[in-house]
């Protein structure tokens, strides 16, 4: 047995070393990773070797780093192995510097423990282990998911990364271009709808956070393309490829409605992309319709302006040469002042903004909680964003499709000034506002490595000291127990457990009212964290929270109303909790933090909103409390909180009071602009807003159509979700009885 585990061991090793990266296809960054495992391995196979016929093989402690890092070396083999050109090099670095280490670790714990052992072959002298022990602890010294977690960092607490920092980044991983970079979002998409899918919230929230860097990297390309362009007229964004950031001479249209250079989004596809780089929906097909009316608008502005039109884009397309390297450091931001804190508190609240919880995306997955998904992921029939077209109160029928027109945002009949755009948002090109449906902001972040548990008996003990100190007459011991006590909380759903059955809700909740900043600020976080378990929601809501939490969205701190806004989101999971929280007062609150909070805090508030809304009777209070303008102030694009604000709305339009508002508030031009410009989630709330609206009132109706609302819709009736395509359908079949009805008049 015991030789077996240092056999097998070995055998995982050799056939590790027999990887091959160029068989692979395997890009910069995972070569690098293989070749810091390889040296490791390399350094330790010999001294494994050496001891298969000696008797310190059999040592029980030994054995159980034989185990280990056979499983680890296993791990990390199928990782590599199962590396991809298009996969994440963020997400992939992440992962790989977690299992890196763990074979690093396993090696140094066998090494340090021959070096103790009696009876050692004579070429394994102490001299020799400790000079193995001290090279394998330097490589891989520098890490390169210390530099993503200080970005993320930064970004988390309002600070844009620092111009080295980017450009460190983009250097590691390869992020040189702008088809690099969409590349890396498209792949980090994919890993997030995938978390969501699996209800895993908490890798979800973390890749978002990785979502949010890599669009401000590529914010910040975009900008450096622009102030290195050679033209002295600002060519229009409409004007130019999103791909190659150039004045287009042959432009196509793809099946998501939006328009490139041909040659550049044929290479695109023939990467194996099948989703659109600007508005990263899926290409129901690949063929490439040219736009001619681009063409023709691009050819008169050149002529106007006295700019030769380029030559068509060859086939073989050279990549971009201008890096990141060098557009952060001509980028007009100063960098960023270096954070003096670098402690745990960056990653300590899992649950914290939305809906996150736990161990990072790193981490194997547990879904351990059905917290839900948010304001535009849970699924409900009134209006999220996943719910297929089921039988709802708003269906208006089937119709026939229309034919779907050519989507260029640009009439060939009007011929507008080219820098025209639509009245809604003449201030902010389209093309750069809608370049993905993301968050301009980062909610929260979670540990990006998980760290190793003590044993639970020895945690158990830990924290029945610290509740003790919850009743202490100290405040510097309550200040440090409720601190201690919302870090043990953020990550581990049976130390969560042992913290709940131990009688610290109770106390938590009596801190809520403290006084002093610090307490109560970790007292909610710790409350937040703690309702990641699923009954734990219900213990909290039983124990008489709400009221204080309400308390603490009115007096609080930012941070503790972002947190309390946080719980009351996750506690309104339970649809108890969802009746209680509305009859207790806290959606004024919730509606003045969506107004007048933080962009974390508006978040926050949508969130539970959203969740709120789902009760019938809630809904009324929220447009009685004046959410409405606040949502559509957030339709903006440049909020960062599009998705869940449609969501909200589509959820208020199903009550009178709600499509009322809606329509007093503008927030008709804005669902428009969404169903032409939107994400798919958007898209589909959107649709399903303006249903309501439209079937409840004639008034509401003409306005939509005097939006401009049926071309959007007809794409959207061929393009969208299940869901989307319904409620377009449903929509363009009442416009037309309307108009038969009405004799052809609007």
């Amino acid at each position: 047995m015991e030789l077996s585990l240092l056999k097998a061991l070995i055998e995982n090793i050799t056939s590790f070393l027999h990887l091959s990266c160029e068989d692979n296809k395997c890009c910069e960054v995972v070569e690098k990773y293989y070749i810091m495992s390889e040296q490791v391995l390399k350094l330790i196979k010999p001294v494994l070797e050496s001891i298969v016929h000696a008797d310190v093989a059999s040592d029980e402690p030994l054995q159980k780093e034989f185990a280990g890092m056979s499983q680890s070396v296993d791990e990390l083999k199928e990782f590599l192995e199962d590396s991809d050109p298009l996969m994440s090099k963020v997400y992939f670095v992440l992962k790989a510097e977690t299992l890196v280490t763990k074979v690093q670790t396993h090696g140094l714990g066998i090494l340090d423990l021959l070096q103790s052992c009696e009876g050692l072959p004579d070429e394994l002298s102490s001299a020799s282990l400790d000079h193995c022990i001290q090279k394998i602890k330097q490589i891989g010294h520098e890490k390169p998911s210390a530099i993503i977690s200080k970005a993320i960092k930064d970004q988390v607490e309002g600070n844009e990364p620092s111009p080295d920092i980017r450009s460190e980044i983009a250097d590691l991983l390869s992020l040189r271009s702008n088809q690099e970079l969409l590349i890396e979002l498209v792949a980090l998409e994919t890993l997030k709808e995938n978390a969501e899918q699996l209800e895993n919230t908490r890798d979800a929230e973390y890749i978002e956070e990785m979502i949010n860097l890599v669009t401000h990297m590529h914010e910040c390309f975009h900008e450096m393309k622009q102030s290195q362009s050679s033209n002295t007229v600002p060519i229009p964004p409409d004007f130019c490829c999103p791909l190659s950031l150039e004045l287009m001479t042959d432009p196509v249209i793809v099946s998501s409605g939006q328009t490139y250079e041909r040659e550049y989004i044929r290479k695109w596809i023939d990467l194996g992309l099948t989703v659109c780089p600007k508005t990263m929906q899926t290409l129901v097909h690949t063929n490439l319709i040219p736009n001619y009316t681009v063409k023709a608008l691009i050819a008169s502005w050149c002529e106007s302006n006295n700019i030769n039109l380029p030559d068509p884009v060859k086939p073989v397309i050279h990549r971009e040469e201008d890096s990141l390297v060098n557009h952060v450091h001509s980028s007009s931001e100063e960098s960023m002042p270096e954070l003096e804190n670098e402690s745990d508190e960056l990653t300590e609240s899992p649950l914290r903004k939305e809906f996150s919880g736990g161990p990072s995306a790193m981490s194997p997955t547990r879904n351990e909680s059905s917290t839900g998904a948010g304001v535009d992921d849970r699924p409900n029939e009134e209006s999220s964003p996943q719910a297929a077209t089921g039988n709802t109160s708003d269906a208006s029928g089937e119709v026939a499709a229309e034919p779907q027109p050519v989507v260029t945002g640009m009439s060939a009949a009007t011929q507008p000034d080219p820098h025209e755009y639509s009245s809604r948002f003449r201030n902010r090109p389209r093309n750069q506002i809608w370049r993905r449906p993301s968050e301009r902001f980062g909610p929260r972040i979670i540990s990006s490595v998980p760290e190793p548990r003590p044993e639970l008996g020895e945690i158990e003990i830990k924290v029945k000291q610290l509740i003790d100190d919850l009743s202490s007459t100290s405040l510097e011991s309550i200040k440090n127990a409720t601190f201690e006590l919302r870090l043990l909380a953020r990550n581990d759903k049976d130390i969560r457990n042992v913290i709940a059955n131990n009688g610290a809700i109770d106390l938590l909740i009596g801190l809520l009212y403290s006084p002093n900043q610090n307490i109560q600020e970790n007292a909610v976080t710790a409350l937040l964290n703690l309702s990641i378990n699923d009954i734990n929601k219900t213990t909290i809501g039983n124990s008489n929270a709400i009221e204080p939490l309400i308390h603490v969205l009115e007096t609080g701190s930012s941070e503790a109303k972002e947190n309390s806004a946080a719980t009351l989101f996750s506690l309104s999971v339970i649809e108890e909790n969802k009746i209680k929280i509305g009859r207790s007062g806290a959606i004024g609150p919730l509606v003045d933090l969506l107004g007048n909070g933080t962009p974390r805090g508006k978040k926050d508030a949508a969130t539970a909103l959203f969740n709120l809304s789902t009760f019938h009777e809630n809904k009324a209070r929220i447009v009685q409390a004046g959410a409405v303008r606040f949502l559509v102030e957030l339709m903006d694009p440049a909020a960062g909180l599009v998705d869940k604000a449609v969501a909200v709305l589509s959820n208020l339009a199903t009550i009178p009071e709600g499509r009322a508002r809606i329509g007093q508030e503008g927030g008709i031009p804005m669902l428009v602009e969404v169903v032409e410009l939107g994400s798919a989630r958007g898209k589909e709330n959107a649709a399903a807003a303006l249903l309501q609206l439209c079937t409840n009132s004639n008034r509401f109706c003409n306005m939509v159509l005097h939006e401009g609302a049926i071309p959007p819709l007809a794409a959207l009736s061929h393009t969208g979700t299940p869901r989307a395509r319904e409620k377009a359908q449903s929509l363009l079949s009442f416009f037309r009885n309307q108009r038969h009805g009405n004799g052809g008049r609007r």
